[in-house]
């Protein structure tokens, strides 16, 4: 393969140079995946993905030194390194790993709000603070990064003018409040079918 890459025809060139734009696709993707999980304080993981995301480097980089004058290698290099940057945006984007939490601010003690959010599996606590003329209510809910469009839509469909805040969590422990939230989940997800299903 090596020799077959070398033999400084066009078409050996061209041919180095979109291994090394692909190589770069693949570890871009896999920088940004190792990334998240090292900021998620899943080490293990991130060390199995740093492994793979240094062997690509590696072979992306004996490519492109092993000939500095062939201006394909460079360029393929630094497209696929920005293409790859958008890939990984996207990547991360649909995994959505981890947990967020919104604090939202409304003015009323809103029930029918908290009870749709636990119906649909979401982990809510109230609080209520006091403002500058009257009383005011906070939620905090947390929720899974992947079901984050979900609960905006709630929130709006009973709150649209609620006060929204956002971050997400690194690292939690103790508790039953996920094993809570996974099984509301589930039972919500099964009801939303079986009456999509009813209404087909």
């Amino acid at each position: 393969m090596l020799s077959l890459l070398n033999d400084g025809g066009i078409h050996s060139l061209m041919l180095q140079a979109l291994l090394i734009f692909v190589l770069q696709l693949i570890y871009v993707p896999v920088l940004t995946i190792r990334t998240i999980l090292l900021v998620k304080n899943q080490t293990k993981s991130a060390a199995g993905v740093g492994l793979l995301e240094g062997i690509i480097y590696i072979v992306s980089l004996i490519f492109v030194f092993q000939d500095l004058s062939n201006i394909y290698n460079i360029i393929a290099y630094v497209v696929g390194f920005s293409v790859g940057l958008l890939l990984g945006g996207v990547l991360e984007r649909k995994l959505a790993i981890g947990f967020i939490t919104y604090q939202a601010n409304i003015l009323d003690k809103n029930m029918n709000l908290v009870n749709a959010l636990r119906t649909a599996g979401f982990g809510v606590t109230v609080f209520e603070g006091e403002g500058i003329n009257t009383a005011r209510f906070r939620l905090d809910i947390v929720a899974k990064r992947s079901r984050e469009k979900e609960l905006l839509l709630i929130i709006d469909q009973f709150e649209p003018k609620a006060f929204l805040m956002s971050y997400e969590i690194r690292s939690f422990r103790g508790g039953y409040l996920t094993k809570s939230m996974k099984k509301r989940a589930v039972s919500f997800i099964k009801k939303k079918k079986a009456l999509e299903e009813t209404n087909k």
